[in-house]
């Protein structure tokens, strides 16, 4: 298999305990366990994460910006979805 043919692999890094993992990017990695290795050099180099997840591309399903107003118009009718009927405490600061 040459580097060519390696799949995508789209990389999530949390940056400290307590937080959520985010998008950091993507790379080609034969494997699953090169593509860690690949992304903790990659998108970790300066100690910035605790923990990296890389999924391959191909398993990313998403919907499409062009649908977004028929897609999420269900939620709308679900007020108690939205934070705004909660009052936060003070001293939480990740909710």
């Amino acid at each position: 298999m040459s580097t060519t043919d390696w799949p995508l692999w789209e990389v999530f890094v949390r940056s400290r305990r307590g937080l959520s993992h985010t998008h950091a990017g993507s790379l080609h990695a034969p494997d699953a366990e090169m593509a860690l290795r690949n992304a903790r050099d990659l998108y970790t180099r300066r100690g910035e994460g605790v923990s990296i997840w890389v999924v391959p591309a191909a398993a990313v399903t998403a919907s499409s910006p062009d649908e977004k107003d028929p897609f999420f118009e269900p939620a709308a009718d679900k007020p108690y979805r939205h934070p705004t009927f909660y009052e936060i405490p003070e001293g939480v600061k990740h909710l």
